[in-house]
């Protein structure tokens, strides 16, 4: 069983910026793919940015140019900074890990980020 743990969400104000984590427990996190998601109230679960096991990253356009992924092999955890934040950014983010070998994704409990205008 892989555990998936997210942290760093808070409360912030339109334009300020916050970092994301996301823990995982298992061994050859390299090998994974992560990604973050995020769910405002109401709406669907949208894909926010991914990064693969080779360090390629994708990003929806709604964040390109103000939010980044990056991962640390060593430390079993991928980052999401966020920059110049939005009100329209707030909702529920989580964080899911895939690898290719596993029958089905992880996924965090999520963490709240709210932006305030």
């Amino acid at each position: 069983q892989v555990q998936v743990v997210e942290s760093g969400g808070g409360l912030v104000q339109a334009g300020g910026s916050l970092r994301l984590s996301c823990a995982t427990s298992g061994s050859l996190f390299s090998l994974n793919t992560m990604g973050w998601y995020r769910q405002a109230p109401g709406k669907q679960r949208e894909l926010v940015a991914v990064v693969s096991s080779s360090g390629g990253t994708s990003y929806a356009d709604s964040v390109k140019g103000r939010f980044t992924i990056s991962r640390d092999n060593t430390k079993n955890t991928v980052y999401l900074q966020m920059n110049s934040l939005k009100p329209e950014d707030t909702a529920v983010y989580y964080c899911k890990a895939d690898r290719r070998s596993w029958s089905r994704s992880y996924w965090g409990q999520g963490t709240q980020v709210t932006v305030s205008s």
